[in-house]
């Protein structure tokens, strides 16, 4: 599967870096972003507060049902957990 393209903006500290090292870094950071970046992984890292009922909710099944809505309820907020 290819992985999709993306901006990746990387400061180096390194001024001798070479165009087919550069290269490989992005391409083995791309390839790191797109093993991790999974949907699973997104549930891990949010919850819901749902402000109508009082309660944090932190089960994949609902923040996954939360995600694919177009807009969420009134009072209901995805936050990440960091």
């Amino acid at each position: 599967m290819k992985t999709p393209d993306r901006d990746l903006l990387v400061l180096m500290k390194d001024e001798f870096a070479t165009e087919q090292f550069m290269a490989y870094e992005l391409e083995k950071l791309n390839d790191l972003l797109f093993r991790y970046e999974t949907l699973e992984n997104f549930c891990v890292a949010h919850e819901v507060f749902d402000i109508n009922s009082y309660k944090i909710l932190r089960g994949t099944r609902y923040i996954q049902r939360i995600v694919r809505q177009q807009e969420l309820k009134p009072f209901q907020f995805l936050c990440n957990k960091n």
